[in-house]
């Protein structure tokens, strides 16, 4: 991960400004009377602080890009919820704040890998709905967004759906007096329906009536797929008498069922 590179998301970081102590009390001032603008103005001018925490995560594998931009989402969410009345510096609430989010993601992305122009379109649909949200005071349609950054709803749908986590069959969806309900049980199973079960269990049943050695052919036979040839050289037997026994095995087995 290049984290010397001078630019990073089309951002000079040589550039990035540094805020006094008092230009950072007046944007307070302005972000709690609601200026979209300071607050813009504020998460730029820390942005060095996302640019230090990134480098924690030089041996992650991923971009520098791609931890930046990470990194700016957690810092939007520490502007929007730091309680300046608590006498913390902003920085002290917003590094772990920050972390938090890069661990986050480095967890869910993992194992699928998204393509960059993906990952750019979800970032931006997720920096506008923050920006939406502290403007209006309310949660932004996909159709505002689209508006705001100037793509089809569709984009930013697929995007969003791009990058989020794999879910597991066994992740629980609701639990209700110690009983959980998981993933795998609201998926409907096509192949191992009752039905099926029941031929199964009807099927060992009827073997547990046949000889030890009809039963053993048909378990390799049908159970292990092997030939007459494999089974009549394993059991030590002709192809002809496997042949036989598998016939007067399945006519038992079908009369056991009927």
């Amino acid at each position: 991960m290049a984290l010397c590179k001078v630019e990073i998301c089309g951002i000079n970081t040589s550039k990035l400004p540094l805020l006094k102590n008092e230009e950072k009390e007046k944007l307070w001032d302005r972000i709690d009377d609601g200026d979209t603008k300071a607050r813009e103005e504020f998460v730029r001018g820390n942005l060095r602080l996302v640019l230090s925490i990134i480098q924690r995560f030089n041996n992650s594998g991923e971009s520098a890009d791609d931890l930046f931009q990470i990194g700016c989402i957690g810092l939007m969410k520490a502007v929007d919820n730091f309680d300046r009345t608590l006498n913390v510096k902003f920085s002290t609430y917003a590094v772990p704040m920050i972390i938090g989010e890069i661990r986050r993601y480095l967890r869910d992305n993992n194992s699928i890998r998204v393509s960059r122009s993906l990952r750019d379109t979800a970032y931006k649909a997720i920096y506008t709905r923050e920006i939406l949200i502290k403007k209006n005071q309310k949660e932004p349609t996909v159709n505002e967004i689209a508006e705001e950054i100037g793509i089809t709803k569709e984009e930013i749908n697929y995007a969003m759906d791009a990058i989020q986590s794999p879910v597991s069959l066994y992740d629980s969806v609701h639990s209700d007096s110690g009983d959980e309900l998981f993933v795998m049980d609201q998926i409907s199973d096509k192949k191992n329906t009752e039905e099926n079960w029941i031929k199964d269990i009807s099927l060992k049943e009827a073997m547990k009536h046949l000889p030890d050695r009809e039963k053993n052919i048909i378990q390799l036979r049908f159970f292990k797929g092997r030939t007459q040839m494999e089974i009549a050289e394993e059991i030590g037997i002709s192809q002809a008498q496997v042949s036989r026994l598998e016939k007067n095995a399945l006519k038992s087995m079908k009369h056991y069922l009927q």
